[in-house]
């Protein structure tokens, strides 16, 4: 058997057994996860993520596995975007904690989905189309200008998202949760209830953060291995992550910075990556890109908890 298809025998076990002993032993139904049960299962999605980056090192090379590494460093901190949307998500729809699991694992699994096509569909258009790198290059730029720029995010309403209005327009929607279901019977018709609403949330705007997502990774590695597996891995453990993370999530002001010259580096990477070729071997290159990831993540993260904005929201509790 081929070094990549056993690679990728490898990653579909190891997040089969993964999923099953985190739904079957970390994880009960509607109920609520605490910090130090949030903690466990962060270290553990972590720990896999690491464990894999160890296999990558010894089944194929170090420079793939610096890649995968580089990669998913990259889509774990972008991860935390996520997480102060999906806050205002839950908010906006006053979803009971205690169904916060549940609605988290089934949204991020159709996220994983959506991803998993989107890879498939810009790795297709690379391939065949070469010059698509670089608008994915102008693309990040631009995005992570406007990202440094920012200096006041406009308020997320859920409420006033297209994809609440498309659906309020084709299906009968509750006002309410039905106690944990996603679709009760009203005068004999299904109606689906809010947690279906937030589900649809949930997926549809990874999908959003997707599109800064993937041309980033992609302006780290073009093998489609390591761009499945560390978005898989990075989103996997975002459910861990928001109920660790849901109440500091307003101190990383910075962050967004951070991640900000993380996406103007890989696009100035990707323009100039013909002239870099000449000078820097690529595995060279691939560690250059994991350090400046690394330091701008951590430095923003520090500079953030030391230099919190004035007017910041308090954390949610």
């Amino acid at each position: 058997m081929e070094i990549t298809k056993v690679t990728y025998l490898v990653f579909a076990l190891v997040i089969a057994v993964a999923l099953a002993l985190d739904l079957g032993l970390l994880s009960k139904k509607n109920t609520v996860i605490t910090i130090k049960k949030a903690l466990f299962q962060t270290l553990f999605w972590v720990t896999l993520a690491i464990g894999f980056f160890v296999f990558l090192w010894f089944e194929q090379d170090r420079k793939h596995a610096l890649e995968y590494l580089s990669a998913y460093v990259m889509e774990w901190s972008l991860s935390i975007d996520n997480i102060f949307v999906f806050i205002i998500i839950f908010s906006a729809f006053k979803v009971r904690e205690k169904f916060y699991g549940r609605v988290l694992l089934i949204g991020i699994l159709m996220a994983i989905v959506f991803r998993i096509i989107f890879i498939t569909i810009g790795v297709a258009l690379v391939d065949q189309f070469s010059w698509i790198l670089y608008l994915f290059a102008i693309f990040l730029l631009y995005t992570g200008y406007k990202m440094f720029t920012s200096t006041e995010e406009e308020e997320f309403d859920p409420q006033e998202s297209k994809v609440y209005k498309f659906l309020r327009r084709f299906l009968p929607i509750a006002n309410h949760d039905g106690n944990g279901k996603f679709i009760v019977k009203a005068n004999g018709r299904p109606v689906y209830t809010s947690l279906f609403v937030v589900v649809i949330l949930l997926a549809t705007i990874d999908v959003v953060f997707a599109l800064d997502s993937i041309p980033a990774v992609m302006g780290i590695s073009r093998d489609k291995l390591i761009i499945y597996t560390s978005n898989t891995f990075a989103v996997l453990g975002l459910r861990s992550l928001f109920f660790l993370l849901r109440g500091a999530v307003s101190k990383f002001d910075y962050l967004q910075q951070g991640i900000a010259i993380v996406l103007v580096f890989i696009g100035v990477k990707m323009l100039t990556e013909k002239w870099i070729n000449l000078y820097i071997d690529k595995e060279s290159q691939v560690l250059l890109s994991l350090l400046v990831i690394l330091a701008c993540i951590a430095g923003s993260i520090v500079y953030s908890v030391y230099h919190q904005k004035k007017g910041t929201p308090k954390d949610i509790q």
